[in-house]
């Protein structure tokens, strides 16, 4: 695998599901490439970095307390990633280079249609909810409102 030609280059939203690169991270790391979910708004000290959680079509076994099935956005993303659904991958928190980092996209005849589906805001409270219990602050889960 090689990282993405075509990178972005401007901070996604919260909620943005992009595909992610993991090249050269190391087992149990993840390895491969695979639809992520932005879980935090861009921060201007950190240029150039994104916060993102994978995503997996894969149920989790044992499921946890951190992990949470959702419904994916239309327009669904492109084979192979094209379930109507996806399990949260909350307890595998990463900040990656906007290098790493990809719009998803449809082939329309010769071009390329650039998708970047979004999470609706309730459930990005849900999933921010699920990240705290992965990284083991399920104590602060009161505070998100």
């Amino acid at each position: 695998m090689a990282l993405p030609k075509d990178p972005i280059t401007i901070a996604p939203a919260l909620g943005a599901i992009l595909k992610c690169h993991f090249d050269g991270f190391v087992s149990p790391e993840m390895l491969k490439s695979r639809p992520v979910l932005v879980i935090a708004p861009p921060i201007k000290q950190r240029p150039k970095l994104c916060t993102i959680i994978p995503l997996s079509t894969t149920i989790p076994d044992p499921e946890m307390p951190y992990h949470l099935e959702i419904a994916m956005p239309t327009p669904l993303l492109p084979a192979p990633f094209d379930s109507s659904s996806a399990w949260v991958k909350a307890d595998m928190l990463y900040a990656v280079s906007f290098n790493r980092l990809e719009r998803f996209y449809h082939h329309t005849g010769k071009s390329k249609k650039y998708i970047i589906p979004v999470i609706k805001a309730d459930l990005m409270k849900e999933i921010q909810r699920r990240v705290l219990r992965g990284l083991g602050l399920r104590f602060l889960e009161k505070g998100l409102r």
